[in-house]
């Protein structure tokens, strides 16, 4: 539990990062330089090579100490709520405040890169048209100039049946050509898709990741277990959606597993009364996806220890409700 002296600490910290910002130029320079009597290193002249020519010097990468956290509010009906500012949340990053709050957006505009996996097993066959009509129209809506989309299947294996790409058409195209049929291997598509699509994207923090998993979260086929399938999509930095395709009026086991892969990834999880409203949860996705909140901030005490670090951000009005990822694993050093 973390104690509302810490709490309260983190909104000060991050009221007065906006402050700082905002109303503090440049600290000056000191009044005299110290006196420098050889080059800075990196203009020293580089040796010769014994074929005489200059040496290359060795390129250094270092990790950029920065955590993006993309995030929803909601009120007590479910409605997005816009407009809050950025002393209107509290953050802790492993149950420390924030060392610097470097930007905070409304409605950001990073490009999505954004996946359906569907599931293709033969239990969904009666259901599979809806799904298909359903990503269709989700990909008409949601795709804007600079996103990119790909589409997955999944039984006992995994379809890529498009690579990322703007083009509707091709997106459309792959949708109905999966075919449903044969055993459940959720987890390991899980696991594989945020491996394979999302965690290998080059593009750092200049992209929102989401995935949306049709599915009625039923597994009989993965050597995966349910939390390293988690664990990936939380190394992939992926927000995970999941739409059960179960409209039992019996709920079972696996839509708390629905619940819980979207809770930890910063997603929601849809149950649809009717298979035709399997549509709607694709529309609540896309409207998600356009009232988002960007925070980006420098974690304090930070160590590239590959170790898993909680995250804690709550509006300070409590009748708001914050959807965002649980936490994130720190990268290791670069070799």
């Amino acid at each position: 539990m973390i104690r509302p002296r810490i709490f309260a600490a983190s909104l000060l910290l991050v009221s007065l990062a906006a402050a700082a910002q905002t109303g503090q130029a440049t600290p000056p320079a000191p009044a005299t330089a110290p006196a420098q009597t050889t080059p800075a290193p990196e203009l020293q002249s580089r040796p010769a090579s014994p074929d005489g020519t200059a040496a290359v010097a060795p390129t250094i990468t270092t990790f950029a100490r920065e955590v993006s956290q993309i995030f929803t509010v909601t009120d007590k009906n479910g409605r997005f709520v816009t407009g809050l500012r950025q002393q209107d949340f509290g953050l802790l990053d492993d149950n420390r405040p924030p060392e610097r709050v470097i930007k905070f957006t409304q409605q950001t505009n990073l490009p999505l890169r954004v996946g359906v996996l569907m599931d293709t097993s033969g239990s969904i066959r009666q259901r599979f048209q809806f799904e298909q009509d359903a990503a269709t129209e989700f990909f008409l809506q949601v795709l804007h100039r600079g996103d990119a989309a790909f589409v997955m299947g999944f039984d006992v294996k995994t379809d890529l049946a498009q690579d990322y790409t703007n083009s509707v058409d091709l997106l459309n195209q792959a949708i109905h050509k999966l075919r449903p049929g044969g055993g459940t291997a959720f987890f390991d598509a899980l696991y594989t898709t945020c491996r394979d699509q999302m965690l290998t994207l080059k593009e750092s923090n200049t992209v929102r990741r989401a995935l949306i998993v049709v599915s009625d979260g039923h597994d009989n086929q993965s050597r995966a277990q349910e939390n390293d399938a988690i664990k990936m999509c939380q190394r992939a930095e992926t927000i995970v959606y999941t739409i059960s395709t179960n409209i039992s009026p019996t709920k079972d086991a696996a839509d708390e597993v629905l619940r819980r892969i979207a809770d930890a990834t910063g997603g929601r999880v849809f149950f649809p009364n009717r298979i035709e409203d399997v549509a709607n949860g694709f529309h609540s996705i896309e409207e998600e996806l356009r009232s988002q909140y960007l925070l980006q901030y420098r974690p304090a005490d930070f160590r590239q220890d590959g170790a898993f670090r909680p995250i804690y951000l709550k509006a300070v009005d409590q009748r708001y409700t914050v959807h965002t990822r649980k936490g994130y694993f720190a990268p290791r050093p670069m070799q």
